[in-house]
């Protein structure tokens, strides 16, 4: 995955990343730290309908270059990307979503993740989980809680595979199921089409924005702004106009919103088809 069209030191420039640049755990740590610091979970380029690209070029582009941020399948190639310039063993993995899904409710394919194998030990990463990614490698690892920037998080057996849950306001919440069958580019650029472009996906019709700060997170939904605090109470508010809306995007998220002519109406949209 070592991709030599691949510009590491832009990346490092755009996560602020200073440090020594051997494929240590201590540099997974730090990259893994300090992406979903830097590059906002958001899903613009879906409801504008304009596609979501996962070659290098489009991504450095997008993500490094012109100040964006995007969903799951944009992050963790990224990373996957910069993972393979540093020197680290990547494999793409494919998970099913829990959060927020029933018992018995059976999800498609459409999370994706890494696996990163470092000096002889699996560790799971992944940068693009919304409102809940993890800031912090978690090692492939069924017997205890561990322990990251953020939230503490678990690995437990489910099926033939494994359950990531994160302990939020004490209490445990699934996040996702997954496997260790090592995934191929088509079997990702699957995924991605179908979040991106299928009716039924929660992208195709929400404004979806997120990012870990070091005190915290965002989270936005439509026009439904959270602020989580480490060990302190949440703040909500609801953002009445498209004003309020790009100065969010911008000011806390981090955003360099896109020149688009249909920007406008989007975020109109999901102002007034928000509950």
């Amino acid at each position: 995955m070592n991709d030599p069209d691949f510009d590491l030191d832009a990346y490092c420039r755009r996560i602020g990343f200073g440090g020594d640049r051997s494929a240590t755990l201590e540099t997974l740590r730090a990259v893994h730290l300090l992406h979903p610091l830097a590059i906002p979970f958001e899903n613009l380029d879906v409801i504008l309908r304009r596609g979501v690209q996962l070659d290098a070029a489009s991504l450095q582009d997008k993500l490094i270059r012109r100040g964006r941020g995007g969903y799951c399948f944009e992050h963790n190639m990224l990373m996957s990307l910069a993972l393979g310039a540093l020197g680290f063993d990547v494999t793409y993995l494919t998970g099913r979503v829990r959060y927020g899904v029933p018992d018995g409710v059976v999800t498609s394919l459409t999370h994706m993740l890494l696996k990163v194998d470092v000096e002889g030990v699996a560790y799971i990463v992944d940068v693009g989980f919304g409102g809940n990614t993890m800031t912090g490698p978690l090692r492939l690892d069924v017997t205890a809680e561990q322990a990251t920037p953020h939230e503490p998080f678990r690995l437990t057996p489910s099926g033939s595979g494994y359950l990531s849950e994160a302990r939020i306001r004490d209490a445990w919440t699934r996040l996702y199921a997954f496997t260790l069958e090592p995934q191929h580019l088509p079997d990702i650029e699957l995924g991605n089409w179908y979040m991106a472009t299928h009716p039924k996906s929660r992208f195709s019709e929400e404004l979806v924005a997120a990012r870990a700060t070091p005190r915290g997170r965002l989270a936005l939904s439509n026009n439904q702004l959270a602020i989580h605090r480490l060990n302190a109470t949440s703040e909500r508010r609801v953002l009445q106009t498209e004003s309020e809306l790009r100065d969010a995007l911008t000011r806390l998220f981090g955003l360099t919103l896109p020149d688009d002519p249909d920007l406008s109406p989007a975020l109109t949209k999901t102002l007034v088809g928000a509950v």
